[in-house]
Parts: structure tokens; C-alpha cells; sequence
């Protein structure tokens, strides 16, 4: 096991519990995290598998369809080992074991149904967290106050705060924060901005992301007894979400859609990728847009530097309205500057103009690959644990794109065209949409 900044592996229990003490207080003290100077060549593979002593150590907060997903790209990875797991459900928690220890060949994986409980364990380095969208912010910050690296499935923080404190927190800690958005790594669309920001489409004026059509549910489902606390912990399963009587239909996923437990009237699902990509191919890390407007079936928004950025809504989740979306698989994005344009979506594929920029498009991308696979963005994350320097969808990427993506969804939730001061990340002459930054949230959740 690697111990990123926190010394060497402790020898007892009596020590490891002494040292999590002393490192709490450093953080609460804002002192700084020491990063090692020197990582030995076997800690990253030039001599082969990583030796058990140098590989990274994972946890899993949350197991369902994400995790699931996630773990396949990961688990092959020889320098990382994944130790426990830890759901509310009972039923998935030992689902998470079962897959693990499969994948290992033996019964070690420990389970825990309480994520504080989890985050005690100085032995690991690393958590993913796959959780429903109202815990990813929290876990995130919880994780990395704990000192540990996180991989968290997007959408990152249900509020523009919850996206700034998370932020905040990981660049105070010193921790470094992954967000799920991998298609920052995934050769189509890491082709297609490469060309964009090297002015193969001339100056650059126009930028498409396909978003679900926003939508937002705030009707109860009908309560029903609530089960034991070790098969399902209801009470911290809501989590920061207020309070509201259990249905087994929303731990089984009829939470999204609802306004309590998802992000940005739905249209953080795509757009955490797509307004990510067109983020990325602008240059505007840094910052957002500045203007936000809704029209029907289109939010537009445009950038200090004139770029528009067009949230093209689709009428169901899986573009099954005709137009130029459907041909390029789920996710797609275009851009367009004034000497051509480039399209590409999760199928793999690509279209541009002018032709001689579309051969060099395939020739730059090779065999298609699906931007559904996190092989390739789990990599870099934990390549980066190594390095410490900061991964492809760093905390501060996130913050700006989704930050994006909610400022949208207020235009189309409050109606009415708002405009953004991008260096204070406030709404300007808008008390109500600055209002709604935040949401009232359950204790001790209160970030």
C-alpha cells in the first residue's frame, strides 16, 4: 500500500489511530499535505505488477450500475487493489464483495454501510464514489477532509455550492478529485478538441451540447414501512435530502427526475460531458459563460470571447428526436469556427469539414472506441496519485462546467434570461436565481 503524504504504513493499531487523529487536525488546522518528492519505479509499473506494497488501495461508496461499470475499467488495473465497499443496501454490499472478491480470487473485501465508517480506514488511499447524485458532493468532501483521492461519478454537486465547496475543499486539502466525466479521455472526442484548439475550424464561434429536456418531479411517492436499518439505511440514504417517507422504488433508481436528489432539472445527466467538452474545446476552464438564455427546445449561453454555446435539448433521453444527434451515439457535441466544423458522439465516430480535416480525424483517433469506457480516465487518475499533479477532470474543471450546466438550468427553471459575473460565479441583478445556489440540507450534511 502507497501512502500519499501521510508517512509510512503504520505498524499498529494504537499508531494508525494516533496518526488519523494527528492528520485531522492538520487539516483543520489548514496545514498542508507533504507530497513525496521520489516514487520508486516499481510504484509505477516500469518493472513489471506493482509489488502488494506500492500498489493503490480503493474504496467503493456506493454500489450500483455506476460502480459496476466503473469497476470493470478499473479492477484490471495490476497497480491498484480495491478493499472494501459500502452501500446503505444490504443486498448491495454484498453484491460489491461478491464482484471484488471474484475478481481477486479470494473473501477479503470488508463491507460497511456507514461511509464514515469507511473513511476511518487509514489503509486506503482512494475512493469511488458512484453513490445517487444528492451524495456525491458530500462523500467527495467527507473523503478528501479524510485525506483520500476520489474518482466520483458525475453529476458532481447538486448546486452551484455544493460544486464551489468542493472545489474549495480539494484545493485546501491538498487531495486530488477525479470527476467521471471520462470522455475528457476517450480518443474521438479528445481528437475533436485537439484540432479546435489548434485552429484547424479558424476563429471559433459556435459550440453544441445535446442535454436531456429538462423536466423536474416534486411529488411524494406513496410511503411505505420503512425496512431494518442493516437491510436499508433509509435515513442515510436521504442523506442532505429532506426528510420524506421510504418507497423502494427510489433506492432502486426512481429517484432521478426528482428535484431533492438530482441535479439541475435533469439536464446536468449529458451536460456534465457535453457542456464539459465544449468547455474544454473553448479554452474555458477557467470560467463560464456570461449570458444564459432559454428559447424552447434550446438554452443559449455565450462566453466573455464572444463563443455562443448551444444546450440543444433532446425530446427523450436517448436522442430519439430526428436531427443531427442521432447518427453519433449518446453524448454528441459539435463545434464550429469559420473554416469548418467537426462533429462526434459516444459511437466512436466522427464528421468534419472540410474533408482533408475528417482523414485527419480518423487518422488521429484509430479503431473507434466507445465513450462509455473509464479505462482509459481511471488511468490517468491514479497515474496522477503518483505524480500529484492534477487529473484530466480535475475539481476545478468540474466546478466551472457544471457550474455552467446549473446557471442553464436556472434559465429554463426560472425563465427568463440571467447573466453571470464568472469571476465571483454570481447571477448579476438576480437575487432569486442567487438564492437558489444552495439548498436547505439535512444535519449533519451541511457543507
Amino acid at each position: 500500500m502507497i501512502r500519499y503524504g501521510k508517512g509510512k504504513k503504520m505498524e499498529n493499531r494504537t499508531n494508525e489511530v494516533t496518526r488519523r487523529e494527528l492528520f485531522r487536525q492538520s487539516l483543520a488546522a489548514g496545514s498542508a499535505i507533504a507530497i513525496p518528492a521520489f516514487v520508486p519505479a516499481t510504484a509505477v509499473g516500469r518493472t513489471g505488477a506493482a509489488a502488494p506494497s506500492e500498489r493503490i488501495t480503493l474504496g467503493v461508496i456506493g454500489f450500483g450500475s455506476r460502480s459496476r461499470y466503473n469497476l470493470g475499467g478499473i479492477l484490471p488495473h495490476d497497480d491498484v487493489r480495491c478493499l472494501a465497499v459500502c452501500d446503505i443496501q444490504a443486498s448491495r454490499r454484498e453484491a460489491g464483495k461478491k464482484l471484488i472478491d471474484d475478481h481477486y480470487g479470494n473473501r477479503d473485501c470488508r463491507t460497511y454501510r456507514d461511509l464514515r465508517e469507511l473513511l476511518e480506514r487509514a489503509d486506503i488511499d482512494a475512493m469511488l464514489i458512484g453513490t445517487g447524485d444528492n451524495w456525491h458532493a458530500p462523500a467527495s468532501i467527507l473523503a478528501a477532509r479524510a485525506g483520500k483521492d476520489v474518482y466520483c461519478e458525475k453529476p458532481c454537486g447538486l448546486t452551484i455550492h455544493l460544486c464551489q465547496t468542493l472545489d474549495d475543499t480539494f484545493r485546501e486539502t491538498g487531495q486530488l478529485f477525479q470527476a467521471g466525466t471520462q470522455r475528457r479521455s476517450v480518443r474521438n472526442f479528445v481528437a475533436a478538441v485537439d484540432k479546435v484548439q489548434a485552429g484547424r475550424l479558424g476563429k471559433l464561434h459556435t459550440l453544441t451540447a445535446s442535454v436531456y429536456m429538462p423536466s423536474i418531479e416534486t411529488q411524494w411517492l406513496p410511503g411505505e414501512p420503512t425496512p431494518p436499518r442493516e437491510q436499508i439505511d433509509w435515513d442515510l440514504w436521504l442523506g442532505p435530502a429532506p426528510w420524506r417517507p421510504y418507497n423502494p422504488a427510489y433506492v432502486a433508481g426512481r429517484w432521478r427526475g426528482q428535484w431533492d436528489f438530482e441535479s439541475g432539472a435533469r439536464l446536468l445527466d449529458w451536460g456534465a460531458h457535453t457542456v464539459d467538452l465544449c468547455q474544454w474545446a473553448n479554452q474555458a476552464d477557467d470560467t463560464v459563460p456570461i449570458e444564459y438564455e432559454a428559447n424552447g427546445a434550446q438554452i443559449t449561453a455565450r462566453y466573455a470571447n464572444g463563443v455562443k454555446l448551444v444546450l440543444d435539448c433532446l425530446a427523450t433521453p436517448f436522442g430519439e428526436r430526428p436531427g443531427w444527434t442521432q447518427e453519433l451515439g449518446t453524448c454528441p457535441v459539435r463545434f464550429e469556427g469559420e473554416e469548418g466544423w467537426i462533429e462526434t458522439g459516444d459511437s466512436g465516430g466522427i464528421r468534419a469539414q472540410p474533408a482533408s480535416l475528417q482523414a485527419e480525424l480518423e487518422e488521429a483517433i484509430g479503431p473507434r472506441i466507445s465513450g462509455l469506457d473509464v479505462a482509459d480516465h481511471s488511468r490517468n487518475f491514479f497515474d496522477c496519485m503518483r505524480s500529484r499533479q492534477q487529473p484530466a477532470a480535475n475539481s476545478q474543471v468540474m466546478r466551472r462546467s457544471h457550474i455552467a450546466c446549473h446557471a442553464a438550468a436556472l434559465v429554463w427553471l426560472l425563465d427568463r434570461p440571467l447573466r453571470m459575473d464568472p469571476v465571483r460565479e454570481r447571477f448579476l441583478d438576480d437575487d432569486e436565481a442567487n438564492g437558489l445556489h444552495v439548498r436547505p440540507a439535512r444535519e449533519p450534511w451541511v457543507f
